[in-house]
């Protein structure tokens, strides 16, 4: 068995990776937790007939230490993100909620990374002060690193102050701030609010913009912002979404889950809400958790297959047709295996033999009533147990997958 490294070297043999100009049917080359151009001769080789290789997917916007935090129990509608968070200040005596922020801030940390893994997210813009164990080696998925941010113009108790967290963020880092996140006039106003504080430029990435107008919309466009889209939180609190075609067309939205405090349960489940919208085709759907969302958050190296890049990868099976039906529309349990840095985390049981090549030691869980293997590094009980539709098993014995031996 392979000593235990991510500089393990494999080649990934007949699945078809799905890349912006088509799919490819060569296979996926990884080296020292990049795909290369090249592997050794004595490199894995794993057998990946009738299956689909995506580029593992960008969250764009996600508050990981507040996904096991309760909603509120309403259906209100609320007029902008203000009136939401003055509602969700008596949510805080809820005892549920008490208990859930009594868990350590490292444990729920923890959980909102391997909350996105589960459902093939490997890269995370967190939108929260940095806490150290953001940096740990074995956190679930890859962050966003060195950017700025504000929580948002009309909320000053929170976060950095908007100006001077703009100016001291470098040219060529993104800076996150919730903007227009509402329906009402405060919300439509804020776009040029912040145009006249200076603060909106090609490095700006603006978190849900429902209020925004068609000349905000110009004025981004012009400038070379981005938006972060989170129709799944919107619905929920406001009612309402941005219509993402215009943003889409020039590759300036990326999709984001927000937290399950008011967004979806992950970003599949939010892929599905971009298809049923009907807006947008499924290339487009794509480039909202790939491409486009590396690009807007400054990333070059994720969301992407290209050598060079972090092996980071979704394996789905070949459902024929067009391939990104393949992924947008199934649940996080028929995800076939997510890869980060060239290493399996969690897959289905008949990968084993993967596992053990990279020397990768596995737990057995079931994940929404389905049997898989994950990485052992991530199984901290007290982190699996705030996922629901997730736990841990006994030892599973599952068939051996085709792979040829490796030295």
């Amino acid at each position: 068995m392979a000593a235990p490294s991510a500089r393990i070297h494999a080649s990934l043999c007949g699945a078809a990776c799905v890349l912006p100009e088509g799919l490819s049917r060569a296979p996926m080359l990884m080296r020292g937790g990049y795909i290369a151009d090249s592997v050794p001769a004595w490199a894995c080789r794993i057998d990946l007939r009738d299956h689909l290789i995506f580029p593992g997917l960008i969250n764009a916007h996600d508050h990981l230490h507040v996904n096991a935090v309760p909603p509120l129990a309403t259906t209100d509608v609320f007029a902008n993100s203000y009136a939401w968070i003055n509602a969700f200040q008596a949510h805080f005596a809820d005892p549920a909620v008490e208990a859930a922020l009594q868990v350590p801030k490292a444990v729920r940390l923890r959980h909102g990374g391997l909350k996105n893994l589960l459902a093939g997210t490997t890269c995370v813009a967190h939108h929260d002060p940095w806490h150290e164990v953001l940096d740990a080696s074995d956190f679930p998925v890859a962050l966003l690193r060195d950017y700025g941010w504000s929580y948002a113009l009309g909320w000053r108790a929170y976060g950095p102050p908007v100006q001077q967290s703009f100016m001291r963020t470098p040219m060529d880092r993104p800076w996150l701030i919730h903007l227009a996140e509402g329906t009402d006039a405060t919300a439509q106003a804020e776009l040029a609010w912040l145009d006249e504080l200076g603060c909106l430029a090609s490095r700006s990435v603006l978190i849900h913009g429902v209020g925004m107008r068609e000349r905000d919309i110009d004025r981004i466009i012009a400038v070379g912002a981005g938006v972060v889209w989170c129709p799944s939180s919107n619905l929920r609190l406001l009612g309402r979404t941005l219509d993402p075609r215009r943003l889409a067309d020039t590759g300036q939205l990326a999709l984001g889950t927000d937290s399950r405090l008011s967004g979806s349960r992950d970003l599949l489940e939010e892929l599905r809400e971009v298809a049923a919208c009907g807006a947008l085709a499924p290339r487009q759907w794509l480039g909202l958790v790939t491409t486009d969302a590396a690009r807007m958050l400054r990333m070059p190296s994720r969301g992407a297959l290209h050598v060079g890049a972090h092996a980071d990868l979704v394996v789905v099976e070949d459902c024929g047709g067009d391939p990104v039906h393949s992924l947008a529309g199934i649940g996080r349990a028929q995800l076939r295996a997510v890869v980060r840095d060239g290493l399996p985390r969690i897959a289905d049981p008949d990968l084993a033999n993967w596992f053990d090549a990279a020397g990768v030691e596995t737990v057995p869980v079931v994940l929404d009533g389905r049997p898989k293997l994950l990485a052992k590094s991530l199984a901290d009980p007290d982190v699996i147990a705030l996922e629901p539709g997730l736990e841990l098993l006994p030892a599973y014995s599952g068939a051996a997958f085709s792979l040829e031996a490796c030295h």
